[in-house]
Parts: C-alpha cells; structure tokens; sequence
C-alpha cells in the first residue's frame, strides 16, 4: 500500500498509477473478449462443416466399467524364473561326495564308478576351461554357471574348472575350492568331478564331466 500523499507530486504519481491500473484492466477484457468471439466463430465454423450429427443407434453389447488388470511382464517373469534355477546357494553342503579319495571326487545317483575312474585317467579330453584366478565370490560364481551353461550348449562332455590352491589368499588358504565343488554338485549338468591330474592343475583345478545335451 503507498504512503501518505505529501504534495501535489504524490497526488499526480498515485492518479497516473491508478490510471495504469484501469488501462490494463480495460486491455484483459478487450483480450479475453476477443478470445470468446474466436471461440464461437470456430465453432460455429466447424457446425456448418459437419453437418446434421444423427447419434448411433443403441447397441446390446455391455460396456464393462471395471479396472483393467495391470499387465503382467511375462518374459520378464520367464526370465526371473530362469536365473533362479540358475542360481547357486553358498549354503548348500555337499553331502553326497564319494570318499574314495583325497580328492573327494563326485558322482551323480546312478553313475558308476567306472566313470569316475575313466574321468581320474583322463579318458575324456578336456574341451574348455574356465580359470577363476582373481574372481570375487559372486563373481566366480556367476562366471561358473555361465561356463557350464554354455560347455553343455554346445555338446562339451569334459571341461576343466580352475579355482586355484590359495597361494595368494589370506592364510593361503583356496578360498573357492570347497565353493566350487558345493556350487558344482547344484548344477543338473553335471554328472561328476574330480581333482585334476598334476599336469592339469592338481589340487588347483577339477576335471567336470557333464552329461550329454
């Protein structure tokens, strides 16, 4: 709000301000008339395009006014679904390793002990390998069940896994070694394992037989 009027200047600045004031209300109305007089001759011009609009004649079909279910992203979940069953859990146990040896090999139910002693011997050639030096655990094993998804993809029977003697680890002790063999026995492909030969890795590398695809 202004001050006080003190003089004749005062006076003229609050005459000419109110002045603004209701040159400025004048042009909006002048603006906002104009506007309405645009509207109705757009639409007016718009009746006399259309024509007579006759309305569509009922129908029996029912209307549903429901909500519409939400979407369900089904490969979203498809793809959900698959890494779960290819997830491995570090809290699995192996409980069923076969203590012929001190390299606890592995065999799947219902595989003989023939196959273990043909895979000790090195009767399958090793096909691939995966070296897993310097992976962290989730790391190595993600890279694991990848490696063995593909090798059985691809009709690999024998392949060989490198989880390393823990030279370099904290009290050199192999932090993957017993991981791998757990994560190992989780995997339907494969059907059984041993400790490799000296010239394929000893005690740092297993030799994976997998079943055929």
């Amino acid at each position: 709000m202004a001050g006080p009027i003190k003089d004749f200047s005062d006076l003229r600045k609050l005459r000419n301000a109110l002045k603004e004031q209701d040159e400025a209300r004048r042009q909006a109305e002048a603006q906002r008339r104009r506007q309405e007089q645009e509207a109705k001759r757009d639409a007016e011009l718009f009746r006399r395009t259309v024509g007579d609009v006759a309305p569509l004649p009922g129908t029996d079909k029912v209307v549903g006014h429901g909500p519409r279910p939400l979407p369900i992203a089904r490969q979203h979940l498809a793809d959900e679904q698959a890494a779960l069953q290819e997830s491995l859990s570090d809290e699995f146990s192996v409980e069923t390793l076969l203590d012929t040896d001190e390299a606890l090999s592995f065999a799947r139910n219902g595989i003989g002990p023939d196959t273990l002693r043909k895979l000790r011997r090195g009767h399958w050639v090793i096909q691939n390998q995966l070296d897993l030096h310097g992976m962290r655990t989730d790391e190595a094993r993600e890279a694991l069940a990848q490696f063995l998804r593909n090798a059985h993809r691809r009709g690999q029977r024998c392949v060989r896994v490198i989880h390393g003697k823990g030279l370099g680890s904290v009290n050199k002790e192999p932090v993957l070694k017993s991981k791998v063999r757990n994560w190992l026995v989780q995997k339907e492909e494969v059907i059984a394992f041993c400790q490799a030969k000296a010239a394929d890795g000893g005690s740092g590398a297993l030799v994976v037989l997998l079943k055929a695809s």
